[in-house]
């Protein structure tokens, strides 16, 4: 989920866009291609399992719904009743709906088995603890929804599943640094409950990074399916050694609901690309979802990109002080355990479309569009600027 919605954070460039650090997207250069695998999800496994989600109708929960319910299992979901999924509505008609509050009313939950848990509402310490309490005995595994948050903050270069997690918050952070301590201790004191009620043996641990794609209620992406489609100059940020990851929503859903299946337990890394990519290799390979002209305008200038309030630009992070390693998480042990991702274009294709469905209103979509001070229309001017200053 990456963070904060796994990382949550504010992008400056324009209407401040939400980040998610790290909650992974088939690069086409970086990638085996696994079409077909992402296309198999009417293949259904020996035995359908029972499976229970906790939260399901945001931005991951459908898309491992629609991959489990494909693949012969059975879905209950435990939400608020609350937010209404933007993708794949008519699959709910399928699926168990059991209403109540992480907060304080799990009644709904009790004396119920399941063969499974995936909990992607964990956003308290103590919601694991209680609901990992409350079905440790009648489910065989608790998948946690985590994220490479818990590495925060990034100052290392290769961060694996070893590497020494956040604990706690120091004194005299705040703002957004603090904001960035606080997801990550959650969600590495969330892991260690999961594992000390469920057991090494009986838990599931995955780390995604930014996930991109369908139904991301963040809008941190969204900004280059709608520019790319236009062609044209694009700004494009950072660095050649600025590395980037990601990946779509739908390969982490997917590997997720593979790893219940195969009762491949232990705790996984979840960036993608398989191979290390940079901005520009992204955008590069991002741009061919359309058939337009475009030309990248590169900005390698820090300080520049301050000045007119590029700080982020999802995938892209500028590496510097806490983040300087936030795109340096070590992946192989998750694609050596099943992680595939599907193309690039793929991604930004359906991004798009989706985008532009029923599923989003005009008023949403609008805010995004025609916010005057959103990069999307900001652009031209900066583009300008960086010319004359060069």
């Amino acid at each position: 989920m990456r963070k904060k919605e796994s990382r949550r954070r504010f992008i400056k460039f324009g209407a401040k866009i939400v980040v998610a650090t790290p909650l992974l997207a088939y690069g086409l250069s970086s990638c085996k291609n696994s079409k077909t695998v992402g296309n198999k999800i009417q293949e259904s496994t020996s035995r359908g399992l029972k499976i229970l989600i906790l939260g399901g109708s945001s931005f991951l929960g459908p898309h491992q719904i629609a991959y489990a319910l494909g693949r012969g299992h059975e879905i209950t979901t435990f939400t608020r009743g609350k937010t209404k999924p933007t993708i794949h509505q008519k699959l709910f008609e399928q699926v168990e709906q059991l209403i109540g509050d992480r907060n304080d009313n799990l009644t709904a939950l009790e004396n119920r088995k399941w063969d499974a848990v995936i909990d992607n509402s964990g956003h308290k310490v103590e919601w694991t603890r209680q609901t990992a309490e409350l079905l440790k005995d009648n489910c065989d595994l608790y998948l946690y929804t985590s994220s490479t948050g818990v590495f925060y903050p990034y100052i290392n270069s290769d961060f694996t599943e070893e590497s020494e997690l956040v604990l706690e918050v120091p004194a005299g952070v705040d703002g957004e640094m603090k904001m960035e301590y606080d997801y990550g201790v959650m969600k590495a004191l969330s892991e260690i409950e999961t594992i000390k009620t469920f057991g090494e043996d009986r838990s599931i641990i995955v780390r995604p990074t930014y996930m991109i794609g369908p139904a991301d209620r963040t809008n941190r992406f969204i900004h280059w399916p709608i520019r790319l489609s236009k062609g044209g100059e694009i700004l494009v940020p950072g660095k050649p050694e600025d590395k980037i990851q990601y990946l779509d929503v739908r390969d982490a859903a997917e590997w997720m609901i593979r790893l219940i299946e195969d009762k491949k337990v232990g705790t996984y890394n979840a960036p993608g690309p398989k191979e290390a990519q940079d901005i520009f290799q992204f955008v590069e390979e991002a741009s061919g979802s359309f058939d337009v002209s475009s030309s990248i305008v590169k900005i390698d200038d820090y300080d520049f990109l301050k000045d007119n309030g590029i700080y982020y630009l999802v995938p892209w992070i500028m590496p510097e002080g806490n983040n300087v390693g936030s795109s340096h998480i070590n992946n192989t042990k998750a694609f050596a355990n099943g992680l595939t991702c599907r193309s690039l274009t793929h991604t930004v294709r359906d991004t798009y479309n989706w985008w532009y469905s029923d599923g989003v209103s005009q008023e949403q979509r609008d805010k995004i569009e025609k916010d005057p001070k959103n990069l999307l229309l900001t652009e031209a001017s900066i583009i300008e600027k960086w010319k004359n200053k060069r």
